[in-house]
């Protein structure tokens, strides 16, 4: 018997299997919001706002190699889960500053873990990566 209806039988309702969340399951809102965060560009830019508020041109200098359309669609993405909060000020010329919501502050702090393993582990898995290549 697969999850879902081992759930179903747990007594919950579709809606209640939704809002609860399942990622494995295809029609589940959590997959984009895993697909966000977890994105080329979503990841860098959670680690970039982690404890900070910074302008736009300043993320994308962080940022190495972003390009302006991707950043703000990131930005756009992040913001629409919760996690990015945007303050744009009332001046010319504009200014816009992005930090983290708590569960913005959340995420960064799981996806910074697993940045920072990869940085340790990066000859390793280089090398892995080589022995794959030349197999």
């Amino acid at each position: 018997m697969s999850d879902s209806e081992n759930t179903h039988r747990e007594g919950l309702t579709l809606a209640e299997l939704m809002a609860r969340g399942n990622v494995f399951a295809e029609e589940c809102p959590s997959r984009e919001i895993l697909r966000h965060i977890t994105s080329r560009w979503g990841v860098l830019v959670l680690v970039a706002l982690r404890g900070n508020t910074r302008r736009f041109s300043d993320l994308r200098r962080m940022v190495n190699g972003v390009s302006e359309k991707m950043l703000a669609q990131t930005l756009q993405a992040l913001e629409g889960d919760g996690l990015v909060i945007r303050i744009a000020y009332p001046v010319v010329p504009p200014h816009v500053e992005y930090s983290l919501s708590p569960l913005g502050e959340e995420a960064a702090q799981r996806v910074a873990a697993l940045a920072d393993w990869i940085e340790l582990n990066l000859p390793s898995l280089l090398a892995g990566r080589e022995a794959a290549a030349s197999a």
